[in-house]
């Protein structure tokens, strides 16, 4: 990941709001609405982290239980982040 960039609830929000994975995202969405990926859009999700954040993540069964909410994703990514 970039040097001290942590990826905010918001960041996430605005990854998730591409046309290719939810292109109408709902602004207000709380951060604890359920959602479901499918794997196209867990594919480009994780594509976008790495051109936007550098930040890798192979694409695994896993995400598609642990990511279905926008804190969840951020969860989950700041803890890829601590040493």
């Amino acid at each position: 990941m970039i040097a001290d960039t942590r990826i905010t609830a918001a960041a996430v929000r605005e990854l998730l709001a591409d046309p290719k994975i939810f292109p109408e995202l709902p602004s207000e969405l709380d951060d604890d609405a359920e959602f479901a990926l499918d794997s196209l859009g867990l594919v480009w999700f994780l594509h976008q982290l790495e051109l936007k954040y550098e930040l890798t993540v192979e694409p695994a069964e896993e995400h598609f239980t642990t990511f279905t909410s926008i804190r969840r994703i951020t969860e989950y990514l700041a803890r890829l982040d601590e040493p």
